[in-house]
């Protein structure tokens, strides 16, 4: 089991970037593929991006593709995401979790997320 933790957050004027980080706990973090999820205020938690265990794959949304980059460190157990050329409506709380990639949908525990607010 993986005990995601966010951080990496915060307010970026519309354009910027960040780095969220996503340090997961238990020895058994590299036989997983991780993903990416955001809630945006009223909305549904989505799928923003996911990494096969290896970090040979990697899956986006179509309205983050070519902006984010998702990666991981296995030896340090954590997963990444990029974010350039962000928008206000990237404007959400952001979460990692274990991900079923023939489903894209999360598979494991999810941790307290990091907000990330971007403004106009």
């Amino acid at each position: 089991q993986v005990q995601p933790v966010e951080s990496g957050g915060g307010l970026v004027q519309a354009g910027g970037s960040l780095r969220l980080s996503c340090a997961a706990s238990g020895r058994t973090f590299n036989t997983y593929a991780m993903g990416w999820f955001r809630q945006a205020p009223g909305k549904e938690r989505e799928f923003v991006a996911a990494i096969t265990w290896s970090g040979g794959r990697t899956y986006y949304a179509a309205s983050v593709r070519d902006r984010f980059t998702i990666s991981r460190d296995n030896a340090k157990n954590t997963v990444y995401l990029q974010m350039n050329s962000l928008k206000p409506e990237d404007t959400a709380v952001y979460y990692c979790a274990a991900t079923d990639i023939a489903t894209l949908g999360p598979s494991g525990s999810w941790g307290q997320g990091t907000r990330v607010t971007v403004s106009s």
